[in-house]
């Protein structure tokens, strides 16, 4: 049989990856989109959590500063970024000792969480857990491995799988949790991690919100922690089998950066740094240098909270006023809201008032009623959305 051309599609079983994949969620909201621009005083698009304010200027400096940049840099990192890293577990996330080998610089955390069951081997009858309502990518990284997808939130329900007969490999956690904005408190971190390692299961956790706590007991400013699963309290200070998922994306205004990293297990993360070698992911040098920038400087981060906190309090009383319910929503970019209508109609109703927001059904079935606001527009358009809901009132 002859090769195929270049124009010729690759078909049969291996050229297929994509055929495993859902839709992607955000183009069914075109007609939405369409029209919530047609408002007269234009879209008020609170769907995507990207960041609209300005990049802070100690981490464009940083940039600029390594703007010449001729050689390859390192995949695992420079060792003043891996320590930096360490440094700011330390300092802002109650994680003492955290080994530099066990830092990996990433090109942003979307691909980690993507390619992250791939990387550790996880393949076809094996099994990943992600929470039930959760960010869509969990679920493809699993089918990009040919795994199976599970959402599963407590111990119960994962141990009621593995009975079962789901080979779990990997258990992703996420706190706070896009899109709920809930955290996990210290005993369900601890209970949940206790169940991986009782079953030889590696644990992934994203907590890219981590710094954005809105709650008493997760509000940075008043002495508030979102807790890590790699806090002492939650793994006896042991760091085998756990993995945890950054980003400055959101706390720093970097999205467009692509600055994020891994820690946690030396081992695992040794396995992982061979794998990216040889594939080439490797994190661009300037921005490796603006990410030990900005993992450096807690000033701008307080900054920027301030001004998500600013934009909530005014969501969340608008949202309020007009008759919805906030569930949730303790930390992170987003109050998870609802009518108690299928989401469908809620984002219609909104998209009719100029307000583009994002289906719950985005993230699982559970979230089939709610919508997910995100705070990331500016001041300006976030101020036009009380006038407009309030015919609801």
């Amino acid at each position: 049989m002859s090769a195929p051309t270049r124009h010729e599609p690759v078909t049969g079983a291996r050229g297929r990856v994509g055929a495993s994949l859902p839709d992607f969620p955000w183009d069914s909201l075109a007609g939405a989109k369409a029209r919530a621009r047609s408002h007269p005083d234009g879209i008020v698009d609170l769907s995507v959590g990207t960041p609209v304010d300005p990049t802070p200027a100690v981490v464009a400096d940083a940039l600029r500063s390594a703007a010449d940049a001729p050689g390859y840099p390192q995949t695992h990192g420079t060792a003043p970024l891996r320590e930096a890293v360490a440094a700011w577990f330390a300092r802002r996330r109650g994680v003492p000792g955290l080994d530099p080998d066990g830092v990996l610089p990433t090109v942003g955390s979307k691909e980690l969480v993507a390619w992250l069951p791939f990387l550790l081997g996880v393949g076809a009858g094996d099994t990943v857990a992600h929470p039930a309502v959760a960010y869509p990518t969990y679920d493809v990284g699993a089918r990009l491995a040919r795994a199976t997808p599970l959402g599963a939130d407590t111990v119960e329900e994962l141990q009621t799988a593995w009975d079962g007969g789901a080979r779990i490999r990997l258990l992703w956690l996420n706190s706070p949790s896009n899109p709920t904005g809930a955290v996990r408190t210290v005993a369900e971190l601890a209970a949940l991690v206790a169940w991986a390692r009782e079953h030889d299961v590696v644990v992934a956790s994203d907590e890219c919100y981590a710094e954005l706590g809105w709650s008493p007991a997760h509000d940075t400013t008043a002495g508030g922690l979102v807790a890590s699963v790699l806090d002492p309290r939650v793994c006896g200070n042991d760091h085998t089998g756990l993995l945890v998922a950054y980003s400055t994306s959101k706390q720093s205004n970097l999205a467009g950066y692509r600055a994020a990293f891994l820690a946690g297990d030396p081992a695992l993360v040794a396995e992982l740094l061979e794998v990216r070698k040889h594939a080439g992911m490797i994190v661009p040098w300037p921005v490796q240098v603006a990410l030990q920038a900005a993992l450096s400087d807690d000033e701008h981060v307080a900054a920027q909270r301030e001004v998500y906190r600013a934009r909530r309090e005014v969501l969340r009383k608008a949202l309020q006023g007009a008759g919805f319910r906030i569930d949730a929503s303790e930390a992170g970019l987003y109050l998870w809201s609802t009518r108690d209508e299928p989401a469908r109609t809620t984002v219609d109703l909104l998209a009719d008032r100029g307000i583009l927001v994002a289906p719950g059904d985005f993230y699982g079935p559970p979230g089939a009623r709610h919508v997910r606001v995100a705070l990331t527009a500016t001041d300006e358009r976030v101020a036009r959305v009380g006038d407009r809901l309030a015919d609801l009132a």
